[in-house]
């Protein structure tokens, strides 16, 4: 399943939208925005963000190394970089082992 920020932007809004509180789509998209935009600064910063319950997301350093274009078998040099990896929480896990 993959979820777009629209969707999430909606189904935050039917959890929490209604009229006495005030809370439109609207509020919704930034408030979901604002989520996305303090996980990746929290990326960026700190290099680590846990979300208790879920898991953790950590930020690694990958070395340059040779590689091969699978359909030229052209040898290459991959650039290092940093990537992004992902640890479930022992919750997590439990819930998706029942």
């Amino acid at each position: 399943m993959s979820i777009t920020k629209v969707e999430l932007t909606d189904l935050v809004y039917e959890a929490m939208g209604n009229s006495k509180t005030g809370f439109d789509k609207k509020f919704a998209g930034k408030l979901v925005d604002m989520f996305f935009e303090e996980m990746k600064n929290g990326l960026v910063n700190d290099g680590s963000i846990q979300l208790s319950g879920f898991g953790k997301f950590t930020v690694k350093e990958k070395q340059e190394r040779k590689g091969r274009n699978p359909q030229t078998r052209e040898s290459l040099t991959i650039s290092k970089r940093r990537v992004v990896t992902f640890h479930h929480s022992q919750v997590l896990k439990e819930k998706l082992n029942k």
